[in-house]
């Protein structure tokens, strides 16, 4: 036997793992001890910090208003202009040549001078009724008679005493002398003698007046051209400089329901009267609106309202009249819807009267509601399942919502009060 080959087969033991990786499991054992040993004690100190000296913590600050009672009421406010109002033309009533016409400006009050035609003043008086037919002929009745009675007293004539509604009166010729009449013929009004009293003063102005004259029964608003009223117009023509006829021709005067002020005139000297002359305008300044039809719809003459000067200013005011007449719009839009025409006029006239002109704002007052209980609209808080609520003092409580104006909105709900504080953003 070979003796290197017949040696006893040498056997070596499992070696264990290299030391080396088993350094490296310990070191990392000792660096998870070590970790967990720092943040326990990290969160020791950190107790031990808070408990020694408080911090203050970021918390959420809630705002609260009170519920409070008050009028509440919807506004609509649309654009506006300072001026004079609607214009309207004048025109002469009489076959003459126009001598003199007043100056565009110019105010003419009740006895004033409108213009003059063949050198003769044309008079105007304040009324609602023209004057459309000569004002002559004793006992003369309408309501055309008592517009120049009217007139002549406000202008400080006496005009005597009128027959009251209900009495009789015989109108006469023209031709028959003033001087003949020394007193108004007046019957009986009553029911059962009416027909009888008629029949009588018929008669009786038959014989005195001629065939066709027929007793008339004063009605209310109407006036009788008594002699008084007849000396009244005299001595008044003859403060104007006219003849003293004791009756006014057609034309001789113009009514207007007041003052005017002559915003333009059309017409010159040597022009026929019987023509637009002028035009003109009330006296007082007022405030005109443009409304749409859905706007204008809910507005009535007599609304109070409020008006937005330039300087920020707030003057209470009234609606004076409604127009009927739809106008284009004057806003540049030719698809403009047309408008109504609302004229106002300010409470205090001298809060406007140094603007000839100029834009204001026209506050409109819609739905009211009087004293309601109220919260802020960002009060409200939606609920899922439809409505609103309002955080209170004891949590959600559900409302009901009325009126909604000026960032307010009328609320009412179970246990809620004037002066419950309510939630509201911060």
């Amino acid at each position: 036997m070979d003796p290197k080959h017949d040696a006893p087969t040498e056997f070596i033991p499992r070696v264990p793992d290299p030391p080396v990786r088993r350094r490296g499991l310990r070191w990392l054992a000792v660096v998870l001890v070590v970790a967990v040993l720092t943040v326990g004690s990290g969160i020791a100190v950190s107790r031990h910090r808070a408990d020694a000296q408080p911090v203050s913590a970021n918390t959420d600050v809630v705002a609260t208003t009170p519920i409070v009672r008050r009028d509440l009421s919807t506004t609509r406010t649309l654009p506006g202009s300072i001026g004079y109002g609607p214009t309207r033309p004048m025109a002469g009533h009489l076959a003459a040549t126009v001598t003199w016409l007043p100056r565009v400006g110019t105010t003419v009050k009740r006895g004033g001078q409108l213009f003059r035609a063949d050198d003769r003043p044309v008079v105007l008086f304040y009324g609602s009724l023209p004057m459309y037919r000569d004002i002559a002929g004793p006992n003369l009745v309408g309501r055309d008679v008592r517009v120049v009675a009217d007139n002549l007293r406000a202008l400080g004539y006496s005009v005597g005493r009128q027959p009251s509604p209900g009495e009789w009166v015989t109108p006469r010729s023209p031709a028959r002398s003033v001087a003949d009449d020394d007193s108004v013929e007046t019957g009986a009004a009553g029911a059962g003698a009416a027909g009888a009293g008629a029949a009588g003063a018929g008669a009786a102005g038959a014989g005195a007046a001629g065939a066709g004259a027929a007793p008339h029964r004063v009605r209310s608003g109407e006036g009788v051209l008594t002699p008084a009223l007849v000396a009244a117009i005299k001595r008044w023509q003859t403060d104007l400089g006219v003849p003293a006829t004791g009756t006014i021709p057609v034309g001789h005067v113009e009514v207007a329901s007041g003052a005017v002020r002559v915003d333009s005139v059309t017409a010159q000297p040597g022009d026929p009267a019987e023509t637009p002359l002028m035009a003109v305008t009330s006296v007082r300044k007022v405030i005109t609106v443009g409304a749409e039809l859905t706007d204008a719809a809910t507005i009535k003459r007599g609304d109070r309202i409020q008006v937005g000067l330039p300087d920020d200013r707030k003057v209470p005011a009234r609606v004076v009249s409604v127009g009927r007449d739809l106008v284009a719009s004057d806003s540049g839009i030719a698809s403009g819807p047309p408008l109504l025409t609302v004229t106002v006029a300010v409470d205090k006239p001298q809060a406007i009267a140094d603007l000839d002109s100029g834009e204001v704002q026209v506050h409109f007052t819609g739905r009211t509601a009087d004293d309601v209980l109220v919260a802020p609209v960002e009060a409200l808080v939606a609920l899922r399942e439809g409505g609103y609520a309002v955080q209170g003092p004891g949590g959600l409580v559900a409302v009901h919502t009325g009126l909604f104006a000026d960032g307010w909105v009328e609320i009412t709900g179970d246990g809620l009060t004037e002066g419950t504080e309510v939630v509201v953003p911060s």
